[in-house]
């Protein structure tokens, strides 16, 4: 975090649902003071209610460091309109809209403005979320350095070159937790048609999928051998594989055809807003 240019100059948050409210907490508890931080959020929840900061207050006299958008992309081109009289003042434009490209934001705001398009995901709630960023050709160094440090409150942040790869990085990080949910589930309710309880059977995926992504998380060794490392030969482990890693009806080609989905959804909101 810069403290110095955050106190100075203040965040503007458009948007405060649940990743916007990730965020903030991120924020607060990094030690960004609350009242350098205005929120413009038409529903504003309970929890943001109660916070000492500048909520709905219309547009800040002087132009925020930064101007965080974080609002859904259905809405986004009307949204917009409520910050876009800031644009071409020196301040920063983050924006995590999924779709949303840094051409059309740079039309929104001015061509001179500095911004930054980035896509966190929903393990940012418990601080352990993955946001990819990547700015336009007006960003410098201490603009992404700035991006960063707002973003690292809530877990690993990576930069990438081309926003073209943005679509992929959404569908893959962005839209993946949903997977990983949806896989917990699938897990849960094999075990019951197996005869456990729905209460055993979902402990046992959870603790499962989260064990086995800590272990290829600190393993030196590729998901792959890992992968080997617990099959047997003849055993009931590979047994299961023969099914999930079918080339026509397995999980590998499941999950390649899902992200493409997701990519091209990704690719249309982009056309829709800009």
């Amino acid at each position: 975090m810069t403290p110095k240019e955050i106190s100075e100059g203040g965040i503007l948050l458009l948007g405060c649902g649940k990743m916007g409210s990730a965020l903030l907490k991120g924020w607060i508890s990094s030690g960004v003071d609350s009242q350098s931080i205005q929120v413009l959020e038409p529903h504003p929840s309970p929890w943001l209610a109660t916070q000492s900061l500048s909520l709905n207050q219309g547009l800040p006299s002087n132009p925020p460091a930064v101007c965080l958008i974080a609002v859904k992309p259905q809405i986004f081109p009307e949204a917009i309109k409520s910050v876009t009289p800031l644009g071409n003042t020196g301040m920063l434009v983050l924006s995590i809209v999924a779709g949303v490209q840094l051409s059309t934001l740079a039309t929104a705001f001015g061509s001179e403005t500095s911004v930054i398009r980035a896509m966190p995901n929903t393990p940012a709630a418990i601080g352990h979320g993955v946001s990819v960023l990547v700015g336009n050709a007006q960003t410098r160094p201490h603009h992404l350095a700035l991006a960063e440090s707002l973003l690292a409150t809530v877990g690993e942040t990576v930069c990438i070159e081309q926003e073209s790869d943005m679509d992929a990085v959404t569908a893959l990080s962005g839209s993946g937790p949903a997977y990983i949910f949806l896989f917990i589930e699938a897990m849960t309710e094999a075990g019951v048609a197996q005869g456990l309880s729905k209460e055993l059977s979902h402990r046992l995926a959870l603790a499962t999928v989260a064990g086995a992504a800590r272990l290829a998380a600190k393993s030196s060794s590729l998901p792959s051998q890992l992968r080997k490392d617990v099959t047997s030969p003849g055993g009931t482990t590979e047994a299961a594989l023969e099914l999930l890693l079918d080339d026509q009806s397995g999980l590998r080609p499941l999950v390649v055809n899902a992200v493409q989905a997701a990519a091209e959804r990704s690719r249309e909101l982009g056309l829709e807003n800009g």
